[in-house]
């Protein structure tokens, strides 16, 4: 069996279609179509109904597949851990973060690679918790970070560190003049969320049901920046992580805990279970855990401690 053919019959078992899955390959979609015809041909099977507009795994196909993904797994974990020559100049790794960790933390974890004099290409790509579980598992991603709770059997998550969600007010709005702030205070505000699509509007308004209401929700957004200009104008109120605090300047806000249970999130780091940790993997989570630890002296976070690699 072809490592090749095993691509190609991943890429069209993804994309659903011969088409999509030849442009995705860089090869024409007779030649796509030629190699997967050859792979039936030597495993007795068909392993694609060919509909009119997408192509679909007959029970064959669906055998091969996950054996097909752990195959390609091992194979390109070894390429990169024999073609590595102890030096990280030219490597590439591909991270994913959520909007609401990757401005504030990227920045220092880059720092810190360039500080080790370690030369790593990142490959950036922020996007919401669901697409990168997805990535993350298609092997399109090395790493992501992201926030518990995660639910994906073949993703290996290492808790990083925890940090609290702050009410954030304006400092011209009433609560600001309080040290600390009680669920009371803010049950009959106006809140100021991101999009549900975000993990941590997920959360606030867990947090809000879980304590018998309805958080009174005028104004969502896809960005905290967003969300904290409005807050500035006197809009409402939110619930943002430490990290925002610590990262913004603007005095027209003020930040409170909330209450003696301020709530938290943890913050993880995010791999496929079949694939192995490379030298340039290994140095970025080293950094990770650098810039993390600063943050932690700062009193911004908690970090969850793991030996070094």
């Amino acid at each position: 069996m072809d490592v090749q053919e095993l691509r190609y019959f991943v890429a069209v078992a993804e994309a659903g279609n011969f088409t999509r899955a030849a442009e995705r390959c860089h090869v024409s979609q007779p030649s796509l179509s030629q190699q997967i015809k050859k792979l039936e041909e030597r495993l007795g099977q068909a392993l694609f109904q060919r509909l009119v507009r997408r192509t679909v795994l007959t029970d064959a196909g669906r055998l091969l597949l996950e054996r097909a993904k752990t195959i390609l797994f091992e194979v390109d974990d070894a390429e990169r851990t024999l073609t590595h020559d102890g030096n990280l100049r030219g490597s590439r790794l591909s991270v994913g973060a959520i909007p609401t960790v990757a401005p504030y933390l990227l920045p220092a974890v880059l720092q810190e690679l360039r500080r080790r004099r370690q030369e790593l290409e990142l490959r950036l790509h922020e996007d919401v918790t669901d697409n990168l579980l997805s990535l993350t598992a298609a092997g399109e991603l090395d790493l992501s970070l992201a926030a518990l709770p995660i639910d994906r059997e073949q993703i290996h998550v290492e808790p990083i560190f925890s940090e609290p969600l702050l009410v954030t007010v304006s400092r011209s709005h009433p609560l600001a003049t309080k040290p600390k702030l009680a669920l009371a205070d803010i049950r009959d505000e106006r809140f100021i969320l991101l999009h549900d699509v975000h993990c941590l509007a997920g959360q606030i308004q867990a947090l809000c049901h879980d304590n018998k209401f309805n958080p009174k929700v005028v104004c969502r957004s896809a960005q905290i920046a967003t969300v904290q200009a409005m807050i500035s104008l006197g809009q409402g109120l939110s619930m943002l992580p430490a990290m925002a605090r610590a990262a913004d300047t603007n005095k027209k806000r003020v930040y409170r805990e909330l209450g003696k249970k301020t709530p938290t999130r943890t913050v993880v780091a995010l791999w496929h279970r079949q694939r192995r940790q490379t030298p340039a993997s290994q140095a970025f989570l080293r950094a990770l855990r650098a810039a993390v630890r600063t943050f932690e002296s700062a009193g911004v976070v908690c970090s969850r401690r793991r030996p070094p690699i």
